[in-house]
């Protein structure tokens, strides 16, 4: 969805720095650490081989476990697992913007050298890709071979970004190519160490509901509000770990035949704020379950959220 600056924010946008604290609504109650993450997403594919073959060539990343009908995938760089691939033999591929559910999942490159590698690697391969600079970002999309929405995206430093009144700049404004791809320092070598799930983006029933979910039960920030048909939200003042949208309109949630979202990790960094969100949570309605996947709930909509702890490094 293209949304221009001047749509947002106007000619005259008063925009001023965008310094620690000075932006965003926090909840009312229990709110998300600052050093909350994102980690691994999980995803339903229709053919296993062929979403590795996407995955590894398209994208650079690399297989790092696997049994039987699922994979997890790493960077190049390192070991810390970023996507789990599950078959479901036959499944449907998603239609684009018609199922509540997966937007995109986010992947965050360390650095604007490494997006221009990326980029570069792209148009070497024949691989299409759109683009937009979001001002926090810059970022290019794809759909994988189940036509899953994929964003991979750099960060601008967070001494650029702007603010107008208590919201966060963001925008969907042309990207500099030139620019970007005269920052690469060398060949494309596959998705680097310090690679990460930065966001993820969920068409959602409405605003509303996803606002209470996300930011009052859960202890997001709400960082931008005014984009529209959109909310974003994240922890620690971050742009968003999460965006949230309306734009697929009155659709249903993904079938269990079809290619989907079959959840995303948020990351707390110790036992007790994974505690405090779980009381969160359950005095909103929607208290966590223990299963395989460890601490889970899910949304109004049915996306599946899992609650870890960072690990130790």
């Amino acid at each position: 969805m293209g949304v221009t600056t001047q749509d947002i924010f106007g000619e005259a946008s008063g925009a001023v720095p965008a310094s620690e604290g000075s932006y965003g609504e926090a909840p009312s109650g229990f709110r998300l650490p600052k050093e909350t993450r994102l980690g691994p997403v999980s995803l339903q594919v229709a053919d296993l081989a062929r979403s590795i073959e996407f995955y590894e060539e398209v994208l650079g990343f690399r297989t790092v476990s696997g049994e039987g009908s699922s994979v997890v995938l790493a960077a190049r760089g390192d070991h810390a697992p970023i996507i789990e691939l599950r078959e479901y033999p036959g499944a449907k591929p998603t239609p684009v913007r018609s199922r509540l559910g997966l937007y995109h999942f986010a992947i965050l490159l360390p650095d604007r050298p490494s997006l221009g590698r990326f980029v570069k690697h792209l148009a070497a391969i024949g691989v299409r890709a759109g683009s937009s600079d979001h001002l926090v970002s810059e970022a290019f999309y794809l759909q994988d071979p189940d036509n899953l929405g994929i964003e991979v995206y750099a960060d601008r430093p967070r001494n650029t970004w702007m603010r107008v009144g208590r919201q966060l700049m963001m925008a969907t404004d042309p990207i500099d190519i030139n620019s970007l791809v005269a920052s690469a320092d060398g060949p494309w070598a596959g998705m680097p160490a310090g690679t990460t799930i930065g966001h993820v983006h969920l068409h959602v029933g409405d605003i509303a509901t996803a606002s209470a979910f996300y930011s009052d039960a859960m202890g997001f920030d709400r960082i931008v509000w005014h984009y529209p048909g959109a909310l974003f939200l994240s922890a620690g003042g971050y742009h968003h770990h999460l965006g949230t949208n309306t734009w697929a309109g009155r659709a249903p949630s993904p079938a269990p035949d079809e290619a989907q979202l079959l959840g995303w990790t948020v990351q707390l960094p110790d036992d007790a704020a994974r505690t405090a969100l779980a009381e969160s949570l359950t005095r909103a309605g929607h208290a966590p379950e223990r299963n395989e996947m460890g601490l889970v709930t899910r949304d109004p909509w049915g996306t599946s959220i899992r609650f870890t702890v960072a690990p130790a490094h």
